[in-house]
């Protein structure tokens, strides 16, 4: 069994390091020492034909690796360019030849079938789920706002009377009625935003007789970097009076209310510009009006043209149109009388506002996608399966190296020893090299062999050697 490109594996007892054979001499055809010397220079003019030197009984030196490739006693690979990372699902694949060997891999096979099937599905919701969060999905509650005051130090004469002005509110859940102001706290339900989310801006506006410098507070949306649970005004003061208070609506995405003329095509008092531009395709369709010749145009009815202005429209310019058309949102107005007498805290008027609150499920679906400890314990899972497939892999290796060993010893070292010198050759860039013809004496009663015996007896000697040359 041939163990190709396999740089790595055990090297057979008496294989030359070089990777050449040795040459051959017929016996008794020259005395022992002439032969001997014959032999080390066909030897050394065969290194030399290959750009290598050979100085017997010399000291020897670690060999320096050439400049174009690695030395061949150290056991390395051939660097053929940057390595790519194999996909993981490869990694834990069983070789075929492993299958064979293990009946009980088909069982794996079908764990791995269904792990692709289950992680094609995960990331095919995870993707829906990313999409789902972009545009979260809004379901209508009602916010109840409570504007009520306290007030102390009003009858005594050594404090400064004060008061204080509160808003605040709460999402009511379906059949649920919330209590008076003063007897529970109110805090919006965790699963909603904040009170403070559901405003742009928040003017209250108090007496200009009683306080003159700074009458009029303003709270903006896109100034506060954090959410509160509702807003509280203070002031010194022991008279009472009525404060405006005026609460601009926080649509995101952004809500338009409609104009009397669109409004009756629709039935939409307000909505976003995508939902408008969208009941004005419904309403085209439901009624037949796409021009038949060229789709992207649309015919006006009565109703459209008192809208639009024209016989045709086309459907690239519908939102640009209706911008004539749309207004912001009218405005919560609110009117609360600052009372300093009788029980605090004064007053019991609630308001109720429509507004769009995130789908309950919005906060686990993000958990769900930014849940990164599961996905590094899968992760931590794959890469011990990967080490287990890799050990089974070498093991099958050594498995079949000593299995073909043990059918044909002969054949296989053999073999073995043709796959270490191709791989030799490979390592030093000699693989142009014909080994057959290396192997026949005739390769060496070539021309040049005389000349490199006469280089190597001529050659000047190393300082204290023994070979040919030295005196």
């Amino acid at each position: 069994m041939s163990m190709n490109n396999n740089y790595n594996s055990i090297k057979p007892l008496g294989a030359s390091s070089s990777g050449y054979p040795h040459p051959q001499i017929a016996p008794g055809q020259y005395p022992l020492s002439q032969a001997h010397a014959i032999v080390q220079a066909q030897f050394q003019a065969q290194l030399q034909a290959h750009g290598l030197s050979f100085t017997p009984n010399a000291k020897r030196f670690p060999p320096k690796p050439p400049v174009h490739t690695a030395t061949p006693l150290k056991q390395t690979e051939p660097v053929l360019g940057p390595r790519r990372k194999k996909p993981k699902q490869n990694e834990k694949q069983l070789p075929e030849k492993a299958s064979a060997i293990l009946p009980q891999s088909a069982l794996y096979a079908q764990l791995l079938d269904v792990e692709a099937r289950v992680d094609a599905a995960l990331a095919r919701k995870k993707v829906d789920i990313q999409e789902a969060m972009r545009n979260p999905p809004c379901i209508q509650k009602t916010l109840r706002i409570f504007v009520f005051n306290t007030f102390a130090n009003q009858n005594v004469d050594s404090s400064a009377p004060t008061w204080t002005l509160k808003i605040v509110g709460r999402i009511l859940e379906d059949g649920e009625e919330a209590e008076q102001p003063g007897v529970v706290a109110h805090r919006m339900p965790p699963l909603y935003p904040k009170f403070s989310a559901f405003f742009k801006r928040v003017t209250i506006s108090l007496d200009k007789r009683l306080y003159p410098d700074n009458n009029v507070i303003t709270w903006e949306n896109s100034r506060s970097s954090a959410t509160h649970e509702g807003f509280e005004v203070k002031r010194k003061g022991d008279k009472e009076f009525s404060a405006q208070i005026r609460l601009e609506m926080n649509y995101v995405p952004e809500k338009f209310m409609l104009s009397p003329m669109l409004r009756e095509v629709l039935g939409i008092q307000v909505d976003t510009r995508a939902r408008i531009v969208s009941a004005i395709w419904h309403y085209v369709k439901a009624r037949k009006l796409q021009n038949q010749n060229d789709p992207s145009y649309f015919h006006c009815d009565q109703a459209l043209q008192k809208v639009f202005g024209e016989d045709k429209v086309k459907f690239s310019m519908v939102s640009q149109k209706i911008s004539q058309h749309l207004f912001p949102p009218q405005v919560i107005l609110l009117e609360h009388m600052i009372k300093l007498s009788g029980n605090s805290p004064v007053g019991s008027a609630c308001y109720d506002v429509m507004v769009d609150v995130p789908f309950p499920i919005q906060r686990e679906l993000n958990a769900l996608v930014a849940n990164v400890e599961r996905n590094k314990e899968i992760d931590a899972c794959d890469e011990s399966i990967c080490g287990i497939i890799r050990k089974i892999h070498e093991h099958r290796r050594r498995r079949a190296f000593y299995v073909g060993f043990s059918q044909s010893p002969l054949e296989f070292i053999k073999a073995l020893v043709e796959s270490q010198n191709k791989d030799l050759k490979v390592l030093l860039g000699e693989s142009g090299l014909n080994a057959e013809k290396e192997r026949k004496s005739d390769f060496f009663k070539q021309p040049w062999v005389e000349d490199a015996i006469v280089r190597y007896l001529n050659r000047k000697p190393a300082a204290g050697s023994n070979a040919p040359g030295s005196t």
